[in-house]
């Protein structure tokens, strides 16, 4: 059997790339060369040791990394459409069992024997030359959309989930909390629906009129308007409360963002307002809405991708260090096909 490259999480704040074996289709899978890797929040609590899944059992070091990805299908294995071979597919992070009352009800997201690819114990991440893949959770790309925008499909369904949650109407107003890929697809969604949007960060400026956006605020100049939804996409453990006490009354509040610590609420400020909360997790019913807006062009992620790094250069990213000739976006991608020699590019 031949090898690959794939990078490994050895321990808290360790980073190899090694030589593993080469994936082999099993029945229902194929075989993925992955194209493009984006590094998103989750990978970083993975490499630092942060991540509460290391602490109750559900990962373990040594971890191969990577949910956010595009590539061409190489092989099918038993079972599966040897049609897929050539397409060009990202895929659901979440892998579940398939027979279980939440699955059957259109919950797998939330399986109690639910499997994240990169992140959970199970099944390898995509930061690797190729991955196998169950052919149940793929999801096919247009031939014209270039792996930049295909492996940012998986961030974009989470924000997509985000925006109809907010359950926000064209010409109402929308306010996002937090600047980051999450936020700004969710706020790019949103826009591409009609919404007026806000944007609420450390420093919006940075950024957001690069994307057209026209209104970008910080704690200290968040004007006093009626906010019809509120999406917390931050990480403070204080922005749960925030976005209670900004929307209308009746309307809802949304919660992607996790924080590392409890975040808590006033549920007399809750039920007292009548506002819904609702909480986000993953992307799965929004991934065939974000690979049709991209299509579109409703929506172009791929202003947010700063730069793409081989799979030697992830360590310094993960660990706080930016890319030389680095754009301002917030979002790092991966070519696991570079090697160390080849210069980085978009």
């Amino acid at each position: 059997m031949s090898d690959m490259r794939a990078l490994v999480f050895t321990g808290p704040g360790k980073a190899e790339v090694w030589r593993v074996p080469e994936p082999e289709a099993a029945a229902g899978q194929v075989v993925i060369e992955v194209e493009r890797v984006g590094i998103c929040g989750t990978d970083v609590e993975l490499f630092t040791g942060a991540m509460s899944y290391l602490r109750t059992g559900r990962s373990s070091y040594p971890l191969r990394p990577g949910h956010e990805w595009a590539g061409t299908v190489v092989a099918a294995g038993p079972g599966a459409d040897p049609a897929w071979i050539g397409r060009r597919v990202t895929g659901d992070t979440m892998v579940a069992c398939g027979q279980c009352r939440r699955c059957r009800g259109g919950r797998h997201h939330v399986c109690a024997r639910m499997r994240e690819i990169g992140i959970a114990d199970g099944l390898p991440g995509a930061l690797a030359e190729r991955i196998a893949f169950p052919v149940a959770y793929l999801k096919p790309l247009p031939d014209d959309m270039d792996a930049t925008a295909g492996a940012m499909v998986e961030p974009g369904g989470n924000a997509l989930r985000a925006v109809e949650a907010a359950a926000v109407a064209p010409g109402e107003r929308l306010l996002v909390l937090g600047t980051g890929t999450i936020g700004l697809l969710a706020a790019m969604f949103a826009r591409a629906r009609g919404a007026e949007v806000h944007l609420l960060g450390l420093h919006p400026e940075a950024l957001i009129g690069d994307l057209g956006f026209d209104h970008g605020w910080t704690r200290d100049t968040l004007p006093a308007l009626a906010w019809d939804g509120v999406i917390d996409a931050t990480t403070g453990a204080g922005m749960p409360a925030l976005a209670l006490a900004l929307v209308e009354p009746g309307r809802r509040i949304v919660h992607i963002g996790l924080s590392s610590t409890p975040s808590t609420i006033d549920t007399r400020d809750m039920v007292l307002k009548d506002v819904t909360a609702v909480g986000i997790l993953g992307a799965s019913a929004g991934l065939e809405g974000a690979v049709t807006a991209y299509a579109k062009k409703d929506v172009d992620p791929r202003p947010l991708v700063a730069a793409t790094v081989t799979l030697e250069e992830i360590s310094g990213v993960l660990a706080g260090r930016r890319p030389p000739r680095a754009g301002p976006g917030p979002k790092i991608h991966v070519d696991p096909r570079r090697d160390q020699d080849t210069r980085p590019r978009r």
